[in-house]
């Protein structure tokens, strides 16, 4: 039976260090530009997904440095807040972490994909069973056991031993790429599929992993991995994934050391998609701000060469190209 309870989380900035995830992002990066031949000014506003707030942040600040006249105000809430606010208007832009469904589109939506991330299986790094995790992982199956049948109720049956230690499942109580992906992983699954309790955004199911030994979540990697050592968030840990179903952990299953590893098993396929996908900008219909546009010429060119250091895989060549396309 599902719990529907859901518990609203109040993260503090602090917890997470350097992320430094704020509601907000409007003076950022004011430096020095040629403001002499620079004619660009005004606003853009941009909502929604976790996951892309800190990759979008950072291409705020940067913009802001090249353009000081020009504002750009980033505040996160979701996936489903950045389709909303971007199909009424409320925003320029909306940041979205999963495709674009149909209804979404005849409602008007128009997008471009900017950067890949994934989605990873969070635990407390002080698991009860955390070397038998490590050494073996767990199967695709054993995450659908414990996330969507909730038969595997004890951290003993996750790995396979007589640990009775009661695992807690958390999810996300707000619509957001990071469930519909992960439980697209899950047997082609829904996000209102997952048990849990229900925890609102990235922040807040990290936050509660952190705070509880038995605890197993799923977060996107700009909340696993901290930026500037590109390590683990101190008390979390990630459950490597036993791909080929072999009961442990290969040599080439074994890439979640530090963010780089990851990203490149991103980059090369290694890590399944779903859980791993595209992310986008989406607005409703095609802007026709010249400010919106230039922003968005800017991200799928010089703004990529910041894509891997905001801890965040780029596109393809050949998908930039088609994106240009898109926005010319």
């Amino acid at each position: 039976m599902k719990i529907r309870k859901q518990i609203f989380v109040m993260v503090l900035v602090a917890a997470f260090g350097s992320l430094a995830f704020l509601p907000s992002c409007d003076q950022a990066g004011r430096g020095a530009a040629n403001t002499g031949t620079d004619t660009l000014k005004g606003k853009i506003t941009i909502s929604g997904a976790f996951a892309l707030y800190p990759l979008v942040v950072k291409w705020a600040e940067e913009f802001q440095k090249l353009h000081p006249r020009v504002t750009v105000n980033v505040s996160a809430g979701g996936a489903g807040k950045g389709m909303t606010d971007a199909l009424s208007k409320m925003v320029d832009l909306g940041m979205f972490s999963k495709a674009v469904s149909p209804e979404e589109a005849a409602k008007g939506a128009w997008w471009i994909a900017i950067a890949k991330d994934a989605v990873l299986p969070t635990i407390n790094s002080a698991n009860p069973v955390l070397a038998d995790l490590k050494s073996k992982g767990l199967t695709k199956q054993k995450f659908y056991d414990i996330f969507i049948s909730g038969s595997v109720k004890t951290w003993g049956q996750a790995v396979g031993n007589g640990n009775k230690v009661v695992l807690q499942a958390f999810t996300r109580s707000d619509a957001c790429g990071a469930a519909d992906m992960w439980a697209k992983y899950l047997n082609n699954k829904k996000q209102d599929d997952i048990l849990g309790l229900g925890v609102n955004g990235d922040p807040g199911v990290a936050d509660a992993v952190r705070k509880n030994v038995e605890g197993i979540g799923y977060n996107n990697l700009g909340f696993v991995y901290e930026m500037k050592t590109r390590k683990i968030y101190q008390g979390l840990d990630v459950i490597p994934i036993d791909l080929n179903g072999n009961g442990k952990i290969d040599p080439d299953e074994n890439f979640y050391g530090n963010l780089d590893e990851v990203m490149k098993a991103i980059n090369d396929g290694k890590y399944p998609s779903p859980p791993a996908r595209d992310l986008f900008l989406v607005s409703g219909g095609k802007p026709t701000s010249k400010l919106v546009l230039v922003f968005l010429k800017w991200i799928l060119t010089d703004g990529q060469k910041f894509v891997n250091e905001a801890g965040f895989v780029s596109v393809k060549p050949d998908q930039i190209t088609s994106e240009l396309q898109k926005v010319n």
